[in-house]
């Protein structure tokens, strides 16, 4: 038997127009320290986005959500954010903000296994 653990997640969302505080889930990050876990999965649609607004750096929306992934895997390649520790990088990465993309309010649970917490959350709240 998996022993279980607390976890913490957010919902990752894209908010083309601040103004209108319209939003369109994109990704999910799960963290779990006792199971040394922090990860993200996203997936978004830019048809779908362009509905919302077609004023939007695309490819600027595309950079800023690939730093998500690398942030959490701590890559080389995540900027002095990704060389936090897994708790300083969770608190970075859902701390609130007014930009194009933004993260739900923090919610919490117990798990065996955080991974799949994140595939099930993804397919939910994203899917």
């Amino acid at each position: 038997m998996h022993a279980l653990s607390s976890f913490d997640y957010a919902v990752l969302r894209l908010v083309p127009r601040v103004e209108r505080q319209e939003f369109i889930n994109v990704g999910v990050i799960v963290f779990c320290l006792q199971k040394n876990f922090l990860g993200t999965r996203i997936q978004w649609d830019p048809a779908r986005l362009n509905v919302f607004s077609r004023r939007l750096d695309l490819p600027d929306v595309k950079r800023h959500l690939d730093a998500y992934p690398k942030i959490c895997e701590g890559l080389e390649d995540s900027g002095p954010i990704g060389r936090l520790t897994l708790r300083e990088r969770f608190h970075w990465l859902v701390a609130p903000r007014s930009t194009v993309i933004q993260v739900s309010s923090v919610h919490s649970g117990i798990c065996a296994d955080p991974a799949s917490v994140l595939q099930k959350l993804f397919e939910r709240l994203v899917l």
